[in-house]
C-alpha cells in the first residue's frame, strides 16, 4: 500500500483507468473540484478510461448527459459500464418475455424496456397482475414509496418463484460529508433476509462487473490486467472488486473513505489497495 501525492503518477503508470463514479468523479455537491483536469490529461496522454459504476438508476446515455450538464463532456455513453448493463444481459438470456417488476425511478426502467419487456413499478403490483410477473429488479432507492413498495416486494417473492436481481449492490451512499442514506442494495438485503431466498447480484465487488469491462476492451485490442487500474472510494466494493479480479487499485479519500478513517478501515477490513491518493484530480502544475 503506497501513498501517492498526485494522481498524475497513476495515469502515467497505466494504459487503462477504471473510475468509480460517486465519491471519485462527483459527490453530493456536484463534480469533485478539478476533476476536469484529470480528463484533459488523459486525453493528452491518449489513455483509455471507463466509468465502472453500480448506478443502475439511469441508462448510459442519461448518465453521460448528467456529467455533460455539470460541465464534464469527456464522459460519453460508450465510456460508461454500469451494473444495469449486466442486469440487462441477464434478462436477455433468462427472461424472454413478459412483465418485470422493479424498484427504482422511471429512468431505470430503460434496462427493461430496451429488451421489449414490460416494466411495472413495484407500487403497481397487485393481485390482478402478480401471476404475470417474470422477475423482480432492485434498480434504485428512489422513485417509489418505500413502505408500500418493500411490502409488495416481500409478498411478491413469498408468493412467486421468480428471480430477484439486485442491479446496485451498494448498501449506503453519502449525502453529506457526515451522513449516509440507505441504497437499494441495503433494501434488497433486508427483503432477501425476510423472504429467505437468495437474490442475484450484479455490480462491484462482483468479478462479473470487471470481466464485462475487460471483455469490452479486448473486443478491439489486446490488453493485460497489469495495464489496468481501478480507482474507487470504497474498500468493500471498488477496492475489493478490483483486487479480486487481479487489478491494481487506488483508494481515493474524496468520498466514502475519509483521511482520518483510512488506516483503521484498511486494518479492520483486511482490504488493502495498491495505492492511496487524496483524490483522482491531477494538479495543474503537474502537466
Amino acid at each position: 500500500m503506497k501513498r501517492i501525492d498526485n494522481f498524475k503518477a497513476i495515469i502515467d503508470k497505466y494504459n487503462v483507468i477504471f473510475f468509480d463514479a460517486f465519491g471519485v468523479l462527483k459527490n453530493y455537491q456536484g463534480l469533485v473540484p478539478g476533476i476536469e483536469r484529470t480528463f484533459e490529461y488523459l486525453a493528452q496522454q491518449k489513455k483509455e478510461y471507463y466509468i465502472v459504476t453500480n448506478d443502475a438508476s439511469r441508462s448510459p446515455v442519461q448518465l453521460a448527459s448528467s456529467y455533460h450538464k455539470m460541465g464534464l463532456h469527456a464522459i460519453t455513453p460508450d465510456r460508461i459500464i454500469s451494473s444495469g448493463m449486466l442486469t440487462k444481459e441477464y434478462l436477455y438470456l433468462k427472461v424472454p418475455d413478459g412483465m418485470v417488476a422493479y424498484l427504482g425511478t422511471e429512468g431505470s426502467a430503460h434496462y427493461i424496456e430496451s429488451l421489449g419487456l414490460h416494466p411495472i413499478p413495484i407500487n403497481e403490483v397487485n393481485e390482478s397482475n402478480m401471476d404475470k410477473i417474470k422477475a423482480l429488479l432492485f434498480l434504485d432507492d428512489e422513485g417509489f414509496d418505500w413502505k408500500d413498495g418493500l411490502n409488495k416486494a416481500i409478498n411478491l417473492m413469498r408468493k412467486r418463484t421468480i428471480p430477484a436481481i439486485v442491479a446496485n449492490t451498494d448498501h449506503a451512499y453519502p449525502v453529506t460529508i457526515h451522513d449516509l442514506s440507505v441504497a437499494v442494495g441495503g433494501l434488497a438485503m433486508m427483503v432477501e433476509n425476510i423472504v429467505g431466498k437468495k437474490f442475484i447480484r450484479f455490480g462491484k465487488p462482483d468479478s462479473q462487473m470487471f470481466m464485462f469491462a475487460y471483455d469490452l476492451i479486448r473486443d478491439h485490442r489486446p490488453i493485460s490486467k497489469k495495464e489496468i487500474v481501478m480507482v474507487g472510494d470504497t474498500l468493500q466494493t471498488d477496492i475489493l472488486g478490483g483486487n479480486k479480479f487481479g487489478l491494481d487499485t487506488v483508494l481515493v479519500l474524496s468520498g466514502n473513505t475519509l483521511p482520518k478513517d483510512v488506516d483503521t478501515r484498511v486494518t479492520a477490513s483486511g482490504i488493502v489497495p495498491t495505492y492511496i491518493c487524496d483524490s483522482a484530480v491531477v494538479q495543474p502544475e503537474m502537466f
